[in-house]
C-alpha cells in the first residue's frame, strides 16, 4: 500500500497552475518547473497560450524558475506552444517513463530537489514525477473531455483518488 501512495500520490493537488504559489516555490529552492500541456495549461484543444498563461509564465521568469514543457502529444502542438512562451520542450515525452524527466532536469542544469512537476494526470505526469524523486503538483483537468487512452487513465485515477481518500491521505477536496 505504501508503494501505491508514493507512486501515484501528488505532494500537492490545486485547482489550476495560477493557485501555485510562485514566490514560495523559489522561497523553497525551486528553480525549475517541468509542466504538462494539455488540460494543464490550457484545454487540449487550444492552440495557443491565453494571455492569463503568458502572465503566469512571466511571473515565474521573474522568480528565475525555469520551465520545460514536457508531453505525451506530437513535435508540432509542443513546439508551436512552447516557442510562444520562449520555453524548451520535450514532445513525445512517452510518460511516465522516466527519460523524459531526467532529459528535462538534466537540459535546464538542475538536481532533481530543485525541480517540480506540473500535470492534470496521476498516471503519467504524478507517477513519471514521483518516480524520479520530484516534487509534484497535480492540478484540475482544464477540459472534462479526453483522447481515448486518457479517459482510460481517469478511471484508474478516479479510483485511486477515491482510495487514498478512504485511507484517509487525500486533504483537499475532489
Amino acid at each position: 500500500m505504501g508503494l501505491l501512495k508514493s507512486n501515484f500520490m501528488p505532494n500537492q493537488y490545486v485547482q489550476s497552475v495560477f493557485e501555485i504559489d510562485i514566490q514560495q516555490l523559489a522561497e523553497t529552492g525551486v528553480k525549475g518547473i517541468i509542466t504538462d500541456l494539455d488540460n494543464t495549461l490550457v484545454g487540449w484543444d487550444v492552440a495557443e497560450p491565453t494571455e492569463e498563461i503568458k502572465r503566469w509564465f512571466q511571473s515565474l521568469q521573474e522568480a528565475d524558475i525555469t520551465v520545460t514543457i514536457v508531453s505525451n502529444n506530437h513535435e508540432e502542438r509542443v513546439a508551436s506552444f512552447a516557442r510562444a512562451l520562449n520555453v524548451d520542450y520535450i514532445f513525445k515525452a512517452r510518460k511516465p517513463m522516466g527519460k523524459s524527466f531526467k532529459k528535462a532536469v538534466h537540459q535546464m542544469g538542475l538536481k532533481p530537489e530543485e525541480v517540480v512537476v506540473i500535470g492534470d494526470q496521476m498516471l503519467t505526469d504524478v507517477f513519471g514525477g514521483n518516480r524520479n524523486h520530484l516534487y509534484t503538483i497535480m492540478v484540475v483537468p482544464i477540459k472534462s473531455t479526453d483522447g481515448m487512452m486518457t479517459k482510460c487513465n481517469r478511471i484508474i485515477e478516479r479510483r485511486l483518488l477515491h482510495h487514498f481518500k478512504n485511507r484517509g491521505y487525500i486533504k483537499w477536496e475532489e
